[in-house]
C-alpha cells in the first residue's frame, strides 16, 4: 500500500464545519482512474480530489475532481480547497497568480482579503431555457412556473441551469423532487431582503446536483461563478456582491462575488480541518 498526503478542507465559511469539506490527496500521480473513483466513492463527499504534476509549463499544479460516481472538469469549491492544500503542503506560485490545470483548461486563483477566488472559467452554454424543460424544472421544484422570474444556461462543466425566484424565503421553502430531476443540475437563486434577512449577503442559493450524485450541495463555487456571469451580465446584480448557501443544510456557507477588470472572481474563507496520511 502506498501512502499519500492527505488533507480535509472546509471552504466558504468562517466556522468550521459550516462550510462545504472537499477531500484533497496530495502527490497522487502514481494512482489510476480506477483508485481516484473508488476512493471519492468511499469518502462520499461531494467532491474529492487528487494533486498531481502539472502537464504544461504554464500550470503550478493539476487537479483531478471525482464526485461519488463521476468525474468532473472543473468545480468551485474543491479550486479553492484543492489550492488551499497545495499551498498548505509547500507548494510555491511562480508569481502573484496562482494557475490550476484541471479538465476544463487552466484556472487563475488568487489570494485576496484572507480569502482564496478563482476566476470564473467561460460558460460551455449559456442562454435561454428551452420553455418546455424550464416547466418540467418547476414542476420538479414543486412550484408555478410563474414564479420563476429569469432562467438560464449558466453550465460551466457540472451542466448548471439556473433559475431565479422572487425572493430568498421562496427559495428557502424549496422541496424538489430529485428523481423527476435526477438527470440534471439546478442553482436556484433569490434576493434577500435588507430589511428582514439582514445585510450579511445580498442573495440565497441553493444547488440540487442530482446529475453529479448530490441530490443538494452545501455550497457551490462552480454555480456561483455561471450564476455571477449571468445574473451580472444581465444586470440581474452588482459587480461586487456575498451570497449565502447551505442554510437549509445547517451550514452557514459565504461566497464573495467580485468583478474586477472584466474578470469575475469568485471566493470565500478555506480551512484545514484535517489532516493526516492516506494508504492506498
Amino acid at each position: 500500500m502506498a501512502e499519500f498526503q492527505f488533507q480535509q478542507i472546509d471552504v466558504f465559511s468562517t466556522e468550521p464545519t459550516r462550510g462545504n469539506p472537499v477531500a484533497v490527496v496530495i502527490g497522487a500521480d502514481g494512482l489510476t482512474t480506477e483508485q481516484m473513483a473508488a476512493f471519492a466513492n468511499w469518502t462520499n463527499l461531494s467532491e474529492t480530489t487528487f494533486l498531481l504534476q502539472p502537464t504544461t509549463p504554464d500550470a503550478d499544479y493539476r487537479v483531478r475532481i471525482f464526485t461519488p460516481r463521476t468525474e468532473l472538469p472543473f468545480a468551485g469549491h474543491p479550486t479553492l480547497g484543492s489550492c488551499h492544500a497545495w499551498l498548505a503542503a509547500g507548494g510555491q506560485p511562480r508569481g502573484n497568480t496562482i494557475v490550476q490545470e484541471c479538465g476544463l483548461g487552466l484556472v487563475p486563483v488568487r489570494a485576496h482579503n484572507g480569502c482564496l477566488a478563482f476566476a470564473a472559467p467561460p460558460l460551455q452554454r449559456s442562454g435561454a431555457v428551452e420553455p418546455d424543460l424550464l416547466h418540467r424544472v418547476a414542476d420538479g421544484l414543486k412550484i408555478p412556473a410563474a414564479s420563476i422570474r429569469a432562467a438560464a444556461w449558466t453550465d460551466n462543466g457540472p451542466g448548471w441551469l439556473s433559475v431565479m425566484l422572487g425572493s430568498r424565503r421562496e427559495v428557502l421553502a424549496l422541496e424538489p423532487d430529485y428523481a423527476a430531476l435526477s438527470d440534471l443540475c439546478i442553482g436556484v437563486t433569490g434576493p434577500w431582503d435588507p430589511i428582514h434577512d439582514g445585510q450579511q449577503a445580498q442573495f440565497e442559493v441553493r444547488a440540487f446536483a442530482m446529475a453529479c450524485g448530490v441530490n443538494e450541495d452545501p455550497v457551490t463555487g462552480s454555480l456561483n461563478a455561471g450564476l455571477a456571469q449571468w445574473l451580472i451580465g444581465s444586470g440581474l446584480a452588482p459587480g461586487h456582491y456575498i451570497t449565502s448557501q447551505g442554510t437549509c443544510l445547517s451550514r452557514a456557507g459565504r461566497v464573495h462575488v467580485d468583478l474586477e477588470d472584466g474578470k469575475i472572481w469568485v471566493g470565500g474563507v478555506t480551512t484545514t480541518l484535517i489532516v493526516g496520511v492516506l494508504r492506498l
